[in-house]
Order: C-alpha cells, then structure tokens, then sequence
C-alpha cells in the first residue's frame, strides 16, 4: 500500500482522500488548524505547522509520496526530503517558483507561455516610475492569495494606496471571458488536460462565483488553451496536476494569468461532470499510474458555497434541503464548523444534458441556499 504524506489538511485534501480510498492508497495529512476539513475523516491527520521546516520534515520522511494542497508551505523541508529520496510532488523548486508571482511571470516569458505585459517593483515608491502605463493590476510577490493581496492601480491617484512590498504591476486585459485548464503529467511524461472551463466571479469577494463546464469558447479557442496548458507543464517539468487560469481578450488572444500546482477550485465540477476528477488525476499522476480519460460525461455547473455577509459563527446550511431536490444537484460540504462572511464552506454541482437547463437550477440555487450562523 503506498503511503502519501499531503502537507495541509483543507477542502481539497478532503476530496482528495475521497477518491484515495478506491484505490487503497494510506493518506497522511498534516495541517495546523486542529478542526480542518482533513480531520474528521482521516485517521491519519497531524495538526502541525505547515510552515516549520521541522515539523513537515518529520512528517514527510516515512512516506512514500509527499504533496500539497497549498502552495503557502516549507518549501527548504520538501526540498531535503527530496534530497533524501523522498517522492514530492509537484518538486519543491516548482512549489518556490509558485509562491512568487514575479518568478511565475518571468517564467513566462523566458518560455514563449503568452501572458500580460509586466513590471516587477520592490516598493510602494518603485510604482511611481511606471505611472505611464497606467492602469495595471498591482499584485504582491508572495502571499497573496483568493483575490486577497491583489488590488487596482487606475490612476496615479492610486499609488499612494498601494501595496508597499515587492509587487507585479500588470497591464490591465481587456479580457472577454476567464477561463481554466487543469492539466496533469505524470513520472513517464504523459500529459492530459481536461476541456475548457469558463469562470465567472463574485465582483466584491473576487471568488469564483459560477464555473461552466463546457466553457462557451470556439474550437479554435478550445485547442489553444489546453495546448498552452500541456506546453506549460511540460516546460516546468512538473509532476501533479496543474491549474491554469488564463483570460480570453476581446481580439481572442489567450494569456496564463496564474498557476497553482494542485488541484483547483475551477476542477471540482470533474467529480460529477467527467470521467476522471481532477482529485483521481492527481493521485494517478503522483503515484505512477497512468493518467485518466477527463472527457466530459454531463454539462455541469458549479457554485462555491460561501459565507453570507453578516454571519459569523457555528454554520447552517439554510434550504439545502430543498436545493437538494433539484435533479442533478450535489453538494459538497467542506466539514468546517465555523463560517464568516465570504469563507469557502462547500461547492455544489449541478448536472444535466443540457447546459442552459444546468445554469438555470444553478441560479436557483445560488439564490436559494445561504450559509449563515446559528
């Protein structure tokens, strides 16, 4: 039985230790909230600092496989474990690229990957010598994360409410949709991306609000985007699944916003809607399998079940019995005890033959179930 170590004990582990256990594989979750979503189904869950490099070391070192769940991890731990003959996927020196966004935009661009034109500034005071360019997305090298660390710069009025860290200045795109490729490789080099998904956000929590499973793109779209994907993680080498959001300007040109190297809220629809779910490819992807079919079964939809406004506290559910009523609609609560506003708590999926009819019971839903506090 192969034993595999994920450092974080979050949602995402949670459906990844849910398809684990078809195939009989051990999972091992360490994380630092002792009441993670993790903890309440693994027997084998360590409430431990994700971020100390001797805590995940020794977490890390009898496994067969380490992974993550979260890219804000220690990155000098996975690397010695690495060293040591230890399996971690994605590689340690990937997971570091990641966790800076100004690392991930030169990558870009020494590799031919298409994405917005940028500036790399150090300070609050740097962004003035770019005030030409304006307007641009001013968005933190490190620790950003959810839409959080990422803010507006319009006009020159703007910079003095800037973050003053070392940032990315990025052109604003002109983009007509955002979507999402998740692509997976594997030890052997086999690379698989599942179809184009299309996103649509919460304008105030800057979260996915609605994801669109097919996304409404033409072929040519289709095949451009899944092509940047494969291409992409075949330049980064990287073993694990790879999410790629990208935008679709108004001219139809494709650019790779950002990466994260795990699985991705714009793949849970994968579970109902797919052949193979982004959570069975990545295990399949880490452990030496070959890699699934991730050809869609059934249009699908899906909405992230956040936190209302105004709440605070011990979560309820309120009508998701009667959401639950709705043909095709599955839900996925995250097992987190507390909610706030605009936390991720639970997505639901909503399937059907027909796509239109799936965003129909999807609005419905969205406006029918709330996540509020006792």
């Amino acid at each position: 039985m192969k034993k595999i170590g994920i450092v974080g004990g979050g949602q995402l582990g949670r459906m990844f230790f849910q398809e684990a256990i078809n195939f009989d594989v051990e999972c091992h979750f360490l994380d630092g909230d002792k009441n993670a979503p993790c903890s309440s189904i693994s027997p084998n869950f360590v409430n431990g600092s994700i971020l100390d490099f001797d805590q995940v070391y020794a977490f890390g070192k009898n496994k067969d496989v380490v992974s993550i769940e979260i890219e804000n991890v220690n990155v000098e731990a996975l690397k010695k474990l690495e060293a040591e003959g230890i399996k971690v996927f994605p590689q340690p020196h990937i997971i570091e690229m990641i966790q800076d966004k100004g690392l991930q935009k030169e990558f870009y661009r020494d590799h031919g990957i298409p994405t917005a034109d940028f500036f790399l500034v150090n300070n609050r005071n740097e962004i003035s010598n770019y005030v030409s360019e304006i307007p641009f997305m001013q968005k933190m090298r490190k620790g950003g994360y959810d839409g959080k660390g990422v803010t507006p710069i319009k006009h020159e009025d703007d910079v003095a409410g800037g973050f003053d860290v070392p940032s990315v200045l990025e052109k604003f795109v002109d983009f007509d949709k955002e979507i999402s490729v998740i692509v997976a490789r594997n030890e052997k080099g086999q690379v698989n991306s599942f179809p184009v998904v299309e996103c649509e956000f919460n304008p105030e929590a800057n979260l996915v609000e609605f994801l669109f499973s097919p996304a409404d793109v033409s072929q040519t779209i289709e095949k451009e985007a899944c092509q940047i994907a494969e291409d992409l993680i075949k330049k980064l080498e990287m073993v694990g699944i790879l999410a790629v959001e990208m935008f679709l300007t108004k001219e139809g040109k494709v650019l790779v916003n950002e990466i994260a190297p795990r699985p991705h809220n714009s793949g849970h629809q994968t579970i109902e809607g797919n052949v193979t779910s982004q959570y069975e490819q990545h295990l399949r992807s880490i452990i030496g399998l070959p890699l699934g079919d991730t050809s869609i079964t059934l249009p699908s939809v899906m909405i992230n079940l956040l936190g209302e406004k105004g709440f605070e506290g011990p979560v309820v559910y309120d009508k998701l019995d009667e959401v639950t009523a709705i043909s095709g609609v599955k839900p996925h609560i995250y097992g987190k005890k507390e909610t706030k506003p605009f936390r991720k708590m639970g997505h639901i999926t909503i399937i059907d033959k027909d796509l239109e009819k799936a965003k129909e019971k999807a609005r419905f839903v969205k406006e029918t179930i709330k996540v509020i506090a006792k």
